[in-house]
């Protein structure tokens, strides 16, 4: 699943469909999400955006935040896992998420650590989220990490990242402009 329901307000401008190294950032997103998974669906508010990708898009069941987003996708997936993505991940990386997917047997997540902190917008959920995610929700809290105590996670370490040729760049996402260019002054693409 990717979340593409974002409101870019700091972008100023639909983040998804920015162009990026030939490509849009959506395209780098699904291409990387393709070499490990056999169906991707859309989430967002918005979803007649994206119509021409010929993927199934649903709209966000809690609109506004990305929890809202996660807890869409995963109420309406046909699988028991769903691996999520931002749309703004220019620099995700297959090696990771082929890690991710293979840590997934006897969790209700895999979560990525990127050093002291959580990158919960490139990692596995289960089904057995769905109930403290919406209670969450319920609450007016849209922190997708404050759920965890909730569910059995498995974070995977900086050194089981670095030990697939991870890094802390397969997380950069963009928010601003500044960022933006940054990313597309990059010689090496990230890589």
């Amino acid at each position: 699943m990717i979340l593409v329901g974002g409101k870019s307000s700091r972008m100023g401008r639909d983040k998804a469909l920015l162009p990026l190294y030939g490509t849009i950032l959506l395209d780098k997103v699904l291409d990387t999400l393709r070499t490990g998974l056999q169906r991707i669906i859309l989430v967002g508010d918005h979803p007649e955006r994206f119509e021409g990708y010929g993927l199934k898009i649903y709209p966000d069941i809690f609109p506004g935040s990305s929890l809202g987003g996660l807890y869409t996708g995963l109420y309406r997936a046909e699988t028991p896992y769903i691996f999520v993505s931002a749309c703004d991940l220019p620099f995700a990386s297959p090696s990771i998420l082929r890690l991710i997917l293979s840590l997934g047997e006897g969790f209700d997540a895999v979560v990525p650590l990127n050093g002291n902190y959580s990158e919960p917008l490139f990692a596995l959920y289960h089904k057995n989220c769905l109930e403290p995610m919406k209670k969450l929700l319920d609450a007016g809290n849209y922190r997708i990490y404050d759920f965890y105590p909730q569910a059995r996670i498995r974070f995977v370490t900086p050194e089981e990242l670095a030990s697939v040729g991870g890094s802390g760049s397969a997380f950069l996402n963009v928010n601003t402009i500044k960022e933006y260019e940054a990313i597309l002054g990059r010689k090496n693409h990230g890589r």
